[in-house]
C-alpha cells in the first residue's frame, strides 16, 4: 500500500519534521527530515540506537516539544501551526504513555488524583462522574479501584506504568505515543504491560506509535516498523517484511544483534558488526548518515544523501544501494 493509497486512512501524517536544538558551538540536529504515516487503529513501531532521536520525535508530534520545521497532520489539521489554546484543545486526543512513571507523578498526590487531573481541567464533568471515570480506569488497566486513595511509591513499577496508562487513556485518546513503556520494567513484568497495551488498543480502537529499542518487543505489538539513525528515518516496512529481509544496511545490523531463542540457530547465525561509535548529531556526517560505519559505503554517500523512497510497496529505504528489485546490500563484516 502506498502512501498515497492510504492517505485517507491515516490518522497522524508527518512530513519532512525537523528538530533542530541550538547549543554552545552548534546545532543539534536531533529530528532531520522524518516522514511517515500512522494509519488508524494500528502500531507503528519506532526502533534505533540511544540517542537517534526516537523520543524527540514522539514529543514533537504531539507539540510537546516545538518543531523546527515540516509538518505533523492529525485528522487532516496541522499541528505545529496552531496556537497554545488550540493546541491544548487537542490534547484529549493524542496523548502520551512516558518511560520513566515515577517521575512522570507528582509524589504528594494520591492515583486517584493523578488520573483525574486531566479529566478535571479538559471535561465538563462533575466530581462525581470523574470518580466513577477514575474507578473505571483503574478496573480496565488491572487495578483495584480501592487503591485510589495511595500514593506513587506505594505502587511497583509495574504497577505504575499501569496508572500511567489509565491517566493517558482518562481523556478516551485517539492516538497514544508510547516512550518505551517498558524498558523500565522487569521481563516478566514487561510482557503484562505490552499484553495489556494490546488488549487495550483492541477494546478501544487506539492507534499507536511506539518507540522502543526491545526489537521483540516491537516485532511482537507493531503492525509496521521504523528504524531510525541518527535523526533520521532509514527504513520502514511491514514488521514480518522489515524482520525477514531487512533491507538497509543498518537494518540488518540491528536485527543480527537480537538474541533467537534457539541455541543451535543461535550459534549458527551471522552478526554484523559495525565499527567505530554512533556520530554526534550536532557533527552528522554529509551525505549518508550510515555511512561512517557502514561496510558497503561508496564514494557518492559521502556527498550525495540518499532519498527515502519507497522501494516497493509499502516499504520505504533510504540507501543508494537499494533499488526497487530489492537490496544490493551484501554484508560483509560479519563473524560467525
Amino acid at each position: 500500500m502506498t502512501a498515497g493509497e492510504h492517505a485517507d486512512t491515516a490518522v497522524v501524517r508527518v512530513r519532512d519534521l525537523r528538530k533542530h536544538f541550538r547549543v554552545s558551538g552548534g546545532t543539534v540536529r536531533a529530528v532531520d527530515g522524518v516522514s511517515f504515516d500512522i494509519l488508524r487503529g494500528e502500531t507503528l513501531g519506532l526502533v534505533g540506537e540511544s540517542g537517534c532521536g526516537k523520543s524527540t520525535t514522539g514529543r514533537t508530534l504531539l507539540g510537546l516539544t516545538p518543531a523546527t520545521a515540516g509538518s505533523v497532520e492529525f485528522r487532516g489539521r496541522d499541528l505545529t501551526g496552531l496556537s497554545r489554546r488550540q493546541l491544548r484543545a487537542m490534547r484529549p486526543h493524542m496523548q502520551m504513555i512516558f518511560q520513566d512513571s515515577a517521575a512522570s507523578f507528582n509524589p504528594r498526590h494520591t492515583i486517584g488524583s493523578i488520573i483525574a487531573e486531566p479529566m478535571a481541567i479538559h471535561l465538563d464533568l462533575d466530581r462525581s462522574a470523574i470518580h466513577d471515570r477514575v474507578a473505571e480506569l483503574m478496573e480496565l488497566v488491572g487495578l483495584k479501584r480501592e487503591w485510589r486513595k495511595r500514593f506513587p511509591h506505594e505502587f511497583s513499577g509495574g504497577q505504575r506504568q499501569r496508572i500511567n496508562i489509565a491517566r493517558a487513556l482518562s481523556l478516551n485518546p485517539e492516538f497514544v505515543v508510547g516512550d518505551e513503556p517498558v524498558s523500565a520494567l522487569d521481563v516478566s513484568i514487561q510482557a503484562q504491560v505490552v499484553n495489556l497495551m494490546s488488549d487495550l488498543q483492541d477494546e478501544l480502537g487506539l492507534t499507536y506509535l511506539m518507540i522502543a529499542h526491545d526489537l521483540s518487543m516491537v516485532r511482537h505489538i507493531s503492525d509496521r516498523v521504523a528504524v531510525m539513525y541518527l535523526g533520521k528515518v532509514v527504513e520502514l516496512a511491514a514488521t514480518e517484511t522489515l524482520f525477514e529481509d531487512p533491507q538497509h544496511p543498518y537494518t540488518q545490523a540491528l536485527l543480527s544483534a537480537v538474541p533467537l531463542p534457539n541455541p543451535k540457530q543461535e550459534r549458527a547465525r551471522q552478526r554484523i558488526l559495525l565499527e567505530g561509535d554512533v556520530p554526534s548529531p550536532r557533527e552528522a556526517p554529509s551525505g549518508c548518515v550510515f555511512r561512517t560505519r557502514c561496510p558497503l559505503a561508496e564514494a557518492r554517500c559521502a556527498t550525495e544523501e540518499p532519498p527515502y523512497r519507497e522501494v516497493s510497496p509499502g516499504r520505504f529505504v533510504a540507501c543508494h544501494l537499494v533499488d526497487g528489485a530489492g537490496s544490493n546490500v551484501v554484508p560483509v563484516e560479519i563473524t560467525g
